[in-house]
């Protein structure tokens, strides 16, 4: 991997965040929300809202709006919540790190279980092992997430009762209660995920169990387990760097829907609520770190790629 290979990736992300960051604030510029009317009410006198809009500079050209906002992005600013009149950085910060904290812990419950269950079925090809994965995977495709998560609050909430159903609990304040609330949600936005990345181990696993190599290996008088775990594991599990990148767009999706309904402040929940009170700042704010976010995953998974695969050279 060259050095030049790495600079043009970077700029890569760098042109989408920027393409964003244009189409986010030219949406929002055309939504009907009037921020000297949010901040100061509908009872605000002409001279305060003039005055409002002034220090914010909305009557400024929208081009120097935008060259405003983007500077203030780069240093950091995000601008005031037309909400509260708070900056937005330390909300959203603190918001986005919830959510990656969710985000985390049901990428680790994916990987832990879709990829033993990919393996399973590959080495269980056409037996009834196969055959529950699959139903498992079509199970777990077809339920969107707010059905999951119904069913998960019936079960282990109200059945049950043996985890809390909404709320967050910081795991600096209490470990394992913050972890209690973070089971089901983890569960639910991983169920969709498991049944996409199991299918696709399961694929890419039956088609290297099947080359030449690994037949010559059997051949060496290899055992069955060396084969898989020294040389059919890792070819089998290149393309799946590249799906999971690529459901880290759906994740970010699914932990909006997942947030309001566990109630979990993170940057999804403060995005439902920054749309129900036209809180431009905050969903500027929220769009483009959530696109940030995207778009360094997929090129750290670029990079993961080629460090794994030694046949890929990009010299």
């Amino acid at each position: 991997m060259t050095a030049s290979y790495l600079f043009k990736r970077f700029m890569l992300v760098i042109y989408t965040l920027l393409v964003v960051s244009l189409l986010v604030f030219g949406i929002t510029q055309l939504l009907p929300a009037d921020a000297a009317v949010t901040l100061l009410g509908q009872n605000a006198t002409p001279e305060a809202l003039a005055a409002v809009r002034a220090r914010l500079g909305l009557s400024d050209p929208a081009w120097l709006q935008y060259w405003h906002w983007l500077h203030g992005v780069l240093h950091g600013d995000f601008g005031v919540s037309m909400r509260n009149g708070l900056p937005v950085a330390p909300t959203i910060m603190a918001a986005l790190g919830r959510s990656l904290l969710l985000a985390v812990c049901a990428l680790l419950l994916m990987l832990v279980v879709a990829i033993p269950l990919g393996i399973w079925a590959a080495v269980r090809r056409g037996k009834l092992a196969d055959m529950l994965v699959s139903v498992l995977s079509y199970v777990g495709i077809s339920f969107p997430e707010f059905v999951t998560a119904t069913l998960l609050l019936l079960l282990f909430a109200d059945v049950w009762q043996i985890l809390p159903a909404t709320g967050y609990v910081p795991l600096t304040e209490d470990f394992r209660g913050g972890i209690s609330h973070l089971i089901l949600p983890s569960v639910t936005v991983a169920m969709i995920l498991v049944a996409h990345v199991s299918r696709m181990v399961r694929s890419e696993m039956v088609d290297v169990l099947q080359t030449d190599y690994i037949r010559a290996a059997h051949l060496k008088g290899l055992s069955r387990r060396r084969i898989l775990w020294r040389h059919a594991l890792r070819n089998g599990l290149l393309p799946t760097i590249t799906i999971v990148a690529l459901d880290v767009g759906y994740l970010l999706g699914g932990i909006v829907v997942v947030e309001e309904i566990f109630a979990i402040p993170g940057i999804g929940r403060e995005l439902i609520v920054a749309v129900q009170a036209r809180d431009l700042p905050t969903i500027q704010a929220g769009v483009l770190i959530l696109a940030a976010t995207y778009s360094i995953v997929n090129f750290l998974a670029d990079l993961a790629y080629v460090f794994l695969d030694k046949r890929i050279s990009y010299a």
